[in-house]
């Protein structure tokens, strides 16, 4: 690390400003920040001096995603035949071009953003870009990454002002838009597996619904069972079928302290709450947890809904808003079968909402402190 230290310094006046290739600093302090501690440091007011900073957060979000990564890769492998190693690899090459064009697009629009306003790179996009492919089916055109990202990317993030300004999700924005302009290519029977040339030899897969979708039809999971739903072995976008590889991530964030436990219980909570009233009045016969383990309820209870910029700022915020996303999402489930998956929807109407929730939380934290000065009075 010491020479790549000291060739970083031997460059860095090139790029300063002033310097040769000065117009490039927000690129050249980007990658500087992404492999180094910032060594600048706050001169006035009162901080919390710490070695992780936004970059690193993301990293430790990169970390949590990685064992439902691998669970991805192999069941991709495996849901065409394949075993073991190989049917990991061929995940893995699935995979890979759906993550770099997710990258180059949408940390090129971030850098060229970055450039024309003069700002440093912004890093949320380190998580973002890993996220898209995630939440997508692997059968989804690259073509239609690239453009899903620059969606989510300029309309999303930008034109709020970048990382830390946006009200939605970017990952989910990104799905949103090739759900709502790309449905064939998101839903339906015919995009959880495919037939696919690898090494020169053509793999066959089948097609078929997933369990979320005959849940919402038939009432069953079909030939699964809530096992096979747990650990994983469903159709389903690429990172989002195996609750038990969600739940190992969900333990790194909140070991790290990264993500609220309160939003992500509360997640589960009203997901819970709904489910129950539903069988409770007798709409579904099915049991209320199943919702938990099938679809992108545990995915986006975890990695979406946590979100810190998009998420209810307040500790009773966030109760609020976990319980309203989790509920909301099971009732899309059951009312409207056309949008099995609900937890999308959910996370982007409690996205808008959550500015709301927090002024209401506050202004009640207010209320409650003027009259207990009236009381002491």
């Amino acid at each position: 690390m010491k020479a790549l230290r000291n060739l970083v310094d031997k460059v860095k006046p090139t790029f300063e400003k002033g310097g040769k290739l000065g117009f490039l600093h927000s690129t050249f302090e980007g990658f500087e920040t992404f492999l180094f501690v910032p060594n600048t440091t706050t001169t006035k007011g009162a901080h919390i001096r710490d070695c992780n900073d936004m970059k690193r957060t993301m990293i430790m979000v990169i970390v949590a995603l990685i064992p439902a990564f691998l669970f991805g890769c192999y069941w991709t492998g495996a849901q065409v035949g394949l075993e073991g190693f190989v049917a990991f690899f061929y995940g893995l090459v699935r995979i890979l071009p759906m993550v770099a064009v997710s990258y180059i697009v949408g940390l090129g629009i971030e850098f060229y953003f970055a450039q024309i306003r003069d700002h440093e790179i912004n890093e949320g996009f380190l998580v973002s870009g890993l996220l898209i492919p995630m939440i997508m089916p692997v059968s989804t055109p690259l073509w239609m990454v690239g453009l899903a990202t620059a969606f989510a990317v300029i309309f999303g993030k930008e034109v709020f002002g970048g990382t830390g300004m946006n009200v939605f999700n970017p990952a989910l924005l990104a799905r949103a838009f090739v759900f709502f302009a790309y449905t064939p290519q998101i839903s339906g029977e015919q995009v959880w597996y495919s037939s696919w040339t690898m090494m020169g030899a053509q793999v066959d897969g089948v097609t078929g619904a997933t369990a979320l979708e005959k849940l919402a039809t038939t009432g069953t999971m079909g030939d699964w069972t809530a096992l096979d739903a747990f650990l994983g072995f469903i159709p389903g976008s690429f990172a989002e079928t195996s609750t038990l590889a969600i739940l190992l991530g969900a333990a790194v964030l909140l070991f790290t302290g990264i993500a609220s436990w309160r939003t992500m219980v509360s997640v589960f909570v009203g997901g819970l709450a709904m489910g129950y009233l539903f069988q409770w009045t007798g709409v579904t016969e099915y049991p209320a947890w199943w919702h938990l383990i099938v679809g992108g309820f545990a995915f986006g209870a975890v990695f979406m809904a946590t979100d810190p910029v998009t998420s209810s700022q307040t500790n009773t915020g966030k109760y609020i808003v976990g319980f309203m996303t989790g509920a909301i999402a099971v009732l899309i489930r059951v009312v409207n079968p056309a949008y099995p998956e609900g937890m999308m929807l959910a996370i982007l109407f409690m996205n808008a909402l959550a500015p709301l929730v927090d002024y209401f939380v506050v202004e009640a934290n207010i209320k409650r402190r003027q009259n207990r000065v009236k009381t002491v009075k």
